[in-house]
């Protein structure tokens, strides 16, 4: 899908309007590298500037286009992502205690990834799949999925309608704020599990017993 990015996103909009944003968003949501964020900023900008697309169905189709591409990303990511990193895990030193931990840790924290991923632009188009992979309960899944869907949607839609070509210098500063944070927590993590790991798996085993399906 790489010929996206060589498209006019303006031309794209102006042509097919409410169908691009919904096809864009959900590939990107899907885990297809699309550039779903900057579609819905430009295509909010040009509601405001130009009164051809209706600033509510613009929100409306990038809330539903995300939330359906997760949905995609979860299902694949459950139905075939473990495994694959059952049979080949260990290549990459993900064996069976490490795979089971990994779940029992997006157990606990599941949520809140779904839904602080859809803001950052390293993760929207993972953070499903993520989920799929280890198991996260599927209702607790479709709620933080719709939350973050829907707030995404609305925030980045309003505030481009109402803000013009003026939000694309603030969307830069507080996605890399956002990805600092999802990085530095990342590494808080890892260092945590890692000196906490086997206490961490005893855990995860009394958790998630028996061997992983």
């Amino acid at each position: 899908m790489a010929f996206l990015h060589d498209l006019p996103i303006a031309d794209l909009i102006a042509n097919y309007g409410y169908i691009a944003i919904f096809v864009i968003i959900t590939l990107e949501s899907a885990g297809v590298p699309c550039p779903g964020e900057t579609v819905l900023i430009s295509a909010a900008v040009y509601a405001g500037s130009t009164g051809n697309l209706n600033i509510g169905l613009v929100i409306a189709a990038a809330a539903a286009a995300a939330i359906l591409g997760d949905n995609v990303g979860y299902w694949a990511g459950r139905r075939w992502g473990m495994h694959l990193l059952l049979r080949y895990g260990h290549i990459i030193a993900l064996d069976h205690g490490r795979l089971k931990l990994g779940q029992y840790l997006f157990r606990r924290h599941g949520g809140k990834i779904v839904f602080f991923g859809r803001f950052t632009a390293m993760l929207r188009a993972y953070a499903a799949l993520l989920a799929g992979v280890n198991r996260l309960d599927v209702r607790r899944f479709f709620a933080f999925n719709a939350l973050g869907g829907i707030i995404w949607a609305a925030s980045m839609g309003i505030g481009s309608y109402y803000c013009g070509r003026s939000i694309e210098h603030i969307v830069g500063p507080v996605g890399l704020t956002l990805l600092a944070l999802v990085v530095f927590g990342g590494l808080a993590l890892w260092l945590f599990v890692r000196r906490h790991e086997a206490r961490l798996l005893s855990e995860a085993e009394l958790a998630i017993p028996g061997p992983l399906a």
